[in-house]
């Protein structure tokens, strides 16, 4: 007769299969590079129709650092903030700066297609949802001209 005791049932649920642990593993970083490549993806192309509205080529959403110069100059804002970008990206103890100049072009870009500071966030923490909204939607860019005088034109050095 088979029984099944305290100790039996231990060692039923504590199986140690090398294999099956790598597999699942190697499964679970499947389903999460694929879930970041259809995120990656879907920010591009709402991005890349949002460059295309502002006048900028729609390819550079697709290249990471070049991405946000281009989105410093749709937000007419300094060179110092992808300078600044640039360096918290490089020194992860200061990515902080990083965020703030995102957080600042993201609230500028928001700004010059006509939405508000909460989209401008949106933006920054949710893009793969805002910006295919701003690319598709009938938000026109308003950018071409200096509002204030921190703004920055085509025709300024960069």
């Amino acid at each position: 007769m088979n029984t099944l005791n305290a100790s039996g049932l231990v060692s039923l649920f504590a199986q140690n299969d090398a294999d099956a642990v790598g597999a699942g593993l190697l499964a679970g970083l499947a389903a999460y590079i694929a879930v970041v490549f259809v995120i990656f993806i879907i920010t591009a192309i709402g991005k890349w129709k949002a460059f295309e509205k502002a006048g900028q080529p729609g390819w550079a959403a697709i290249i990471p650092i070049y991405e946000f110069y281009v989105s410093t100059q749709i937000a007419k804002k300094e060179p110092l903030w992808f300078i600044l970008y640039l360096v918290g990206i490089v020194c992860f103890p200061i990515s902080i700066i990083a965020l703030v100049a995102l957080i600042v072009v993201n609230l500028e870009v928001a700004t010059k297609f006509g939405k508000g500071a909460g989209y401008g966030i949106g933006l920054t923490f949710l893009p793969f949802i805002f910006y295919p909204m701003l690319g598709f939607s009938d938000a026109r860019y308003s950018g071409g001209k200096k509002k204030r005088a921190s703004d920055v034109d085509e025709d300024d050095n960069w």
